[in-house]
């Protein structure tokens, strides 16, 4: 249990020099152009294949390598804001990040986009937790819930405006506009950094006293989010663990880990603080997050899969299809960020993780004769649900924590959230394809001489395509036809297992929601008193 800081205490008593609202503004920024680069590559990736001379598989190494060099990042942005100054290091990775992102919208090839992807994703991991955790400074602990409020609008509107923006870019100009659009938004950011960021004492001091490099810490760190991400998003297309690259890979990861974790709980100054993890409420909500993870980036990944494969959508019209999600979430934290003070935090993630359940199984009901008006209910109800989890959830997992513990709470918590979008679209992508298989399997087994169903609608489509054909070539036609509606019903079956088994987990998220501990942040010092 953390040490109650003394009234006294620096960290307590330090204050910005500037209004919370501009440095939120200032940090929001980065953020918000951060999460939107998670997603909006996506649907871009046939059009960067086709103009830069390579395979559609050679080309998703453009989203693994950010993914991994983001992963390697994020759980060490605490230290490395420590070491080189937060201010100082928060700018440098806006301007690296804006950099990178000029380089991947001018690159001649495949080989130096991914380069820059890499740049972008390493200085991409650090905005998120430094952003958090500056708000969460930046504010009394009276309005943490707004400043919560504030960030959850980048966290969770970007990924779900990032493949409308990046399809429209796509069909109206050129992939390239996915990146260069980052280079005005960085600029302002960086300016904006500049005017209103300041690193508190506590920070000063803790540089002061840093003297030694974690380095085999990090080693270890990287070998296994690199390998772990590199599984995650290969695994499906070489079938899993039935590949030996994959069983050598993951053997390298878990031995990594474990040495990781060995590594950082004996190590006086370790790169990522793993003891923080104690905190009940900390190692709760991180687990929590997680599962947060899985779903959001579960239905972001699923739903334009089954507007485009099975209802014929354009990539911009999928990714509009994700809209009402926004506006659900937009709606749902102005509302949290007024009343979290005044209703218990647990209850309103709990309702949270019902609603969430809710429209999960909405999802999982669809059929292909809906329009895109029954898709939005359920994505308005998904975007509500988010909103009630997300600002609650982040705020109740960090109050317990004192400030010089926040960027490297808050290094983990996005860290885990981003591991547990990643987990969650291998398995429901990996079931995706094995669901449809059994499906089929099931479907063309209706498909006899002696099922009386399948015959009249053999005989059927067989008399229609035999008006002005030969017979056998009528037989063949309506057999290929058959055949095609029971992929088509067996794929959508999938879908529907995928949302279901979602709707599933928000469900058990309820009662370890509820058990989280519950924390005043009305009033009190500003945080580390349990």
């Amino acid at each position: 249990m953390a040490v109650p800081n003394s009234p006294s205490s620096p960290a307590q008593e330090w204050r910005p020099s500037f209004n919370p609202w501009l440095i939120a503004l200032s940090v929001m920024l980065a953020t918000f152009m951060e999460v939107l680069d998670t997603s909006i590559a996506n649907v871009a990736l046939p059009h960067i294949a086709g103009n830069l001379s390579a395979t559609t598989d050679e080309a998703t190494w453009v989203l693994t390598s950010y993914l991994v060099s983001n992963a390697i990042v994020l759980p060490a942005t605490g230290w490395l804001g420590i070491r080189f100054g937060r201010k100082r290091f928060l700018m440098t990775c806006i301007a690296l990040f804006s950099l990178a992102s000029a380089t991947c919208g001018a690159a001649p090839s495949l080989a130096t986009l991914i380069i820059a992807r890499i740049l972008q994703g390493a200085a991409g991991g650090a905005l998120q937790p430094i952003s958090q955790s500056i708000l969460l400074e930046s504010f009394p602990p009276s309005k943490r819930g707004v400043a919560m409020a504030v960030f959850s609008m980048g966290v969770v509107v970007a990924p779900i405006i990032g493949p409308t923006l990046g399809g429209w870019l796509t069909d109206n100009y050129s992939w390239r506009w996915i990146f260069y659009i980052n280079m005005p938004v960085g600029l302002t950011a960086l300016y904006l950094c500049h005017m209103f960021i300041e690193d508190p004492p506590y920070l000063l001091a803790a540089k002061r006293s840093a003297h030694k490099i974690d380095y085999l810490g990090f080693s270890f760190m990287a070998i296994w989010l690199a390998t772990l991400q590199i599984i995650l998003d290969k695994g499906e297309r070489d079938d899993w663990f039935s590949a030996p690259w994959i069983r050598w890979t993951a053997a390298i990861c878990i031995i990594a880990m474990i040495l990781f974790i060995v590594w950082e709980l004996l190590e006086k100054e370790p790169i990522v603080d793993l003891r923080i993890l104690k905190d009940r409420n900390f190692a709760l909500g991180t687990a929590l997050v997680t599962l947060v993870g899985i779903v959001l980036y579960s239905t972001i990944t699923l739903q334009p899969l089954l507007v485009q494969d099975l209802m014929g959508y354009t990539a911009f019209l999928s990714g509009l299809a994700l809209t009402p999600r926004g506006i659900g979430a937009i709606l749902a934290v102005f509302f949290v960020g007024r009343v979290i003070g005044v209703l218990d935090s647990r209850k309103l993630m709990a309702c949270g993780f019902l609603l969430l359940a809710y429209s999960s199984y909405m999802l999982s009901e669809l059929n292909l004769q809906i329009s895109i008006v029954n898709i939005a209910l359920p994505n308005i109800l998904m975007g509500l649900a988010m909103g009630l989890i997300f600002v609650p959830l982040a705020t109740t997992t960090m109050a317990g924590l004192p400030n010089e513990k926040m960027g490297n709470a808050t290094g983990i918590f996005n860290l885990m959230r981003n591991i547990g979008g990643s987990f969650g679209i291998s398995i429901v992508t990996t079931l995706l394809a094995r669901n449809a298989q059994k499906h089929q399997t099931y479907i063309s087994a209706n498909f006899s001489a002696y099922n009386p169903i399948f015959q009249q609608y053999f005989m059927k489509l067989k008399s229609i395509f035999a008006f002005g054909s030969v017979s056998d070539h009528a037989s063949q036609k309506a057999m290929i036809t058959l055949y095609g509606l029971a992929i088509q019903q067996s794929t959508l079956l999938a879908y529907m297992d995928d949302f279901r088994l979602l709707a599933v987990c928000s469900l058990f998220c309820v009662p370890a929601a509820l058990t989280l501990k519950k924390l005043s942040l009305r009033k009190g010092p500003p945080l580390g008193v349990h």
